[in-house]
């Protein structure tokens, strides 16, 4: 039976938990995930565990937080003034925010508090420092 391989172009079912069992993501065969191996399309570490696998096999992947989104960072935290945001605009806990820094790039912050005249942005991706388990099934080798 064939084995996937880098090249391949494979499709695949799968759920995805946090270690306290919460659903991140799943994907099945109303949207699967198809990927060509390889190519840097989903996390290094989740593509080496997929190589080899055949058809119908089932793999529970488990991936450091250092192998999927990285630590949550504190340099990716920022604490802004209130007048540094337009006059009048709304602004709440929860809300995701694009910025532009030094106009080269824009990045998307969660304001995680506001405090005062202070408003605390979080631009760490919600699943930063978070292990991430993998409940995959290979469907089809292409």
């Amino acid at each position: 039976m064939q084995q996937a391989g880098i090249g391949d172009r494979v499709t695949v079912h799968y759920i995805g938990t946090l270690d306290n069992g919460r659903i991140f993501d799943s994907r099945d065969e109303d949207a699967p995930l198809v990927l060509t191996l390889g190519k840097g399309e989903v996390f290094p570490a989740l593509e080496e565990q997929i190589v080899g696998m055949k058809v119908g096999q089932v793999r529970n992947i488990l991936l450091s937080a250092e192998q999927a989104y990285g630590p949550r960072l504190k340099e990716n935290m920022l604490t802004l003034k209130r007048d540094r945001f337009p006059a009048g605009r709304a602004l709440q806990v929860g809300q995701k925010l694009s910025l532009e820094f030094g106009g080269r790039s824009e990045r998307l912050m969660l304001i995680t508090r506001i405090e005062g005249d202070d408003v605390t942005l979080d631009g760490n991706h919600a699943l930063a420092g978070c292990d991430l388990t993998f409940a995959l099934r290979l469907v089809a080798i292409d």
